[in-house]
């Protein structure tokens, strides 16, 4: 590695001119990579309601729908309204009144149920299609034009309303996530290094470093909204350690070889090398762990920040040695004396302390996995958005004027006998939380005869395969209720068609919930597993790796059992990407304090003294890679508006600060009390041969 740090340093200026050169094409690559902003579409294409969906717009050229609630409008005015909505683009059809008979018609020809369902005293119902897919760029588009064309009377519901509104929120927050991330980590950097400029130089070179990442998306064609708005913030929380790892190694090379800064950085480069890979493996497992759930979001942040990591660890190695060497002599000028006192006293202290904190670690331990197993967590991706939203007032005004806080769309066979779908529509209406069920052959259908209907309402609600049919909800999405209504209607619809369908946003959130539970045991798992063996490679020992891990999930089971006991619910998403991402990136606190104290145990000396020096000569380094990275994503957290984010964040930040406190208590207790066996489990021999002094030397 010798050898690669002196090339890395002869060729300084070429790499930091390729680093800044390489910046263009990531920017425009960044500007160019997608966003999605619909968790939906991360479900697996094999289930009946993703199948249903591409039906729904393959068939009947219809992918998006959205409710409409008009207000203070004449029928002749909601007609000429329909007329203009029906002219945007994208937009496929709007049903409403007039799209069944002639608004000369008295609407008191409707049933008394159909006309309560779609109508009150100063307002109407609009249901209206779009030929594009819930949350393509195009029905977004269309979605702000309907919004215009509508004006204030008017109020739109729908995922499609709901993905636009927040496309346009994340776009706001995230430039200013990026600032808080970079303040607020600056600040803690310059609190605990020893010079005022270092912390400008790291953020420059992670910064360039987060610019390769996210221009190098557009291989992946899109990202989810979530990976965009984090993987910056992540990046830089995740990957600060690895230039104090530089710093620190350059600053004792430096007193090392007499202030010959060329031969110094060559060593740290080699140095940081060896650690850097290994402290980023286990960060690289756990997001890679993020890649086998079913639902592809986690695959999707995992690549990105598993991507993020490795492109760090190569900024660290060459654009940061680079940018020291250049601004040496500021960097020299601009040196403190560090504010971190020494920590002997405090490891002292602990060492002392060691059964009063195992008393408390084993009853913290139990009230901990409780609520780490009970956190309650919510799906509905309408709570993710802040209260003043077009679209969550929208939401509720249907609600709490209508009772409607659903619609669900059944797909069956066209061919099917008109008396057989008015029968399975009969017994849908009598589902519980069922307010309405709509299709041309229900009792508008009976009414009205199909030769009646006009050509447009026909297409729209029928085609060569299929026959669509409306079911309205008074029961809110990702609720027992609604999911108990869902199955109930599918046990219907089966029975008059085996190959019917249920599609819609409920229907697609009841899958997400039974493929996330699944996911979040299985990434679990497997990010144990990974980072298991990682470490039992690492320290060839037996059982060191549960202790590390064992470690590790008890700051887990803390961080994420704290909401069950403070009644907070989170974002589904954010227990199963934060038990991978704080494993994966904390780990290293312990990885770090255990490398020492088998360094002294292989000197022959003896486990208190060994487990006295690793705790205080670990516990600076510790201490400011947990502050970085809660500096990082605790801004965030507080500022976001959007609850998955903030969520996210909140997860991560708390995380760094109990993993640092789990490892500097728990860690050294569980050294001193399981050394005997750690000493019989572990390979013993010794790091360093001579022949190895001597190769480092040069």
């Amino acid at each position: 590695m010798i050898k690669l740090g002196k090339i890395i340093v002869k060729q300084k200026i070429p790499i930091l001119i390729i680093s800044l050169l390489l910046i263009i094409p990531s920017v425009i690559g960044m500007v160019k990579t997608r966003v999605n902003y619909d968790m939906l579409t991360y479900l697996p294409d094999s289930m009946d309601t993703v199948k249903g969906q591409n039906i729904l717009l393959d068939d009947f050229g219809k992918g998006a729908f959205s409710i409409v609630l008009v207000e203070g409008m004449e029928p002749k005015e909601i007609s000429s309204l329909k007329k203009q909505m029906e002219k945007i683009d994208h937009v496929d059809s709007v049903i409403w009144y007039d799209s069944f008979v002639d608004i000369s018609v008295p609407m008191e020809i409707l049933p008394k149920k159909y006309y309560d369902a779609f109508n009150r005293e100063n307002s109407t119902l609009m249901a209206v299609f779009f030929d594009t897919s819930t949350s393509s760029d195009e029905t977004m588009i269309a979605i702000n034009e309907l919004k215009k064309t509508c004006g204030k009377n008017c109020f739109v519901t729908g995922m499609s309303a709901l993905v636009t509104e927040l496309k346009d929120l994340c776009e706001a927050e995230e430039p200013v996530y990026v600032g808080i991330a970079v303040a607020l980590a600056i600040v803690a950097m310059l609190i605990f290094m020893d010079s005022f400029l270092v912390p400008f130089v790291f953020i420059t070179s992670i910064g360039i470093a987060i610019l390769w990442n996210l221009g190098t998306n557009i291989f992946f064609g899109e990202v989810s909204y979530i990976t965009k708005a984090l993987a910056a913030v992540l990046q830089l929380a995740v990957t600060m350690d690895y230039s104090i790892f530089l710093w620190n190694s350059y600053s004792e090379q430096k007193i090392r070889f007499d202030g010959d800064k060329n031969r110094a950085m060559a060593h740290a480069i080699s140095n940081t090398i060896t650690s850097v890979v290994g402290s980023s493996i286990t960060t690289i497992a756990g997001f890679l762990a993020l890649c086998f759930m079913t639902f592809t979001l986690g695959k999707d942040l995992g690549l990105v920040m598993a991507k993020g990591v490795v492109l760090g660890v190569i900024g660290c190695i060459t654009v940061l040695p680079a940018l020291i060497l250049i601004l040496d002599k500021p960097i020299e000028k601009t040196k403190h004396k560090a504010i971190l006192p020494k920590m002997d006293k405090i490891a002292e202290l602990i060492i002392k302390s060691r059964y009063i904190i195992l008393v408390v670690t084993v009853l913290i331990t139990i009230p901990a996995y409780y609520g780490y197993k009970n956190t309650p967590v919510y799906y509905d991706l309408g709570k993710c958005l802040p209260e003043y939203l077009d679209f969550v007032q929208a939401t509720k005004k249907l609600n709490n004027e209508y009772s409607m806080a659903n619609t669900h769309m059944i797909l069956i066979d066209s061919s099917l006998n008109r008396k057989d779908v008015k029968k399975m529509m009969k017994e849908c209406d009598a589902v519980d939380g069922v307010k309405v069920t709509l299709g041309m052959s229900g009792e508008i259908g009976s009414r009205i005869p199909e030769s009646m209907l006009p050509e447009e309402l026909k297409k729209t609600l029928k085609s060569d395969r299929y026959e669509l049919v409306l079911v309205t909800s008074e029961y809110y999405t990702a609720t027992d209720e609604v999911n108990k209504q869902i199955d109930d209607l599918t046990s219907i619809i089966k029975k008059y068609d085996p190959n019917a369908m249920l599609i819609g946003e409920a229907a697609c959130t009841k899958d997400m919930i039974a493929i996330t539970d699944h996911d979040f045991t299985v990434v679990t798992w497997l990010s144990i597993g990974a980072i298991f063996l990682i470490i039992a490679f690492v320290f060839t020992s037996a059982s060191l790796p549960f202790i590390l891990v064992a470690v590790i999930e008890l700051a887990i089971f803390i961080n994420l059992g704290l909401p069950y006991y403070t009644g907070t619910e989170l974002a589904f998403i954010g227990p199963i990407c934060l038990s991978t991402i704080q494993l994966g990136a904390t780990v290293d606190y312990a990885i770090l304090m255990t490398t020492r104290y088998l360094k002294e145990r292989r000197k022959g000396i003896e486990k208190r003294e060994s487990v006295t020096t690793a705790l205080k000569t670990s516990m600076p380094s510790i201490i400011v890679s947990a502050a970085g990275f809660f500096a990082a994503t605790f801004g965030v957290g507080i500022y976001s508006n959007i609850d998955i984010i903030s969520t996210m964040c909140n997860l991560m930040a708390r995380g760094a600060a109990i993993s640092m406190f789990a490892v500097i208590l728990v860690m050294p207790t569980l050294l001193m009390l399981l050394d005997k066996i750690i000493i019989h489990t572990t390979s013993m021999k010794k790091i360093e041969t001579k022949k190895e002094i001597s190769k480092e030397n040069n």
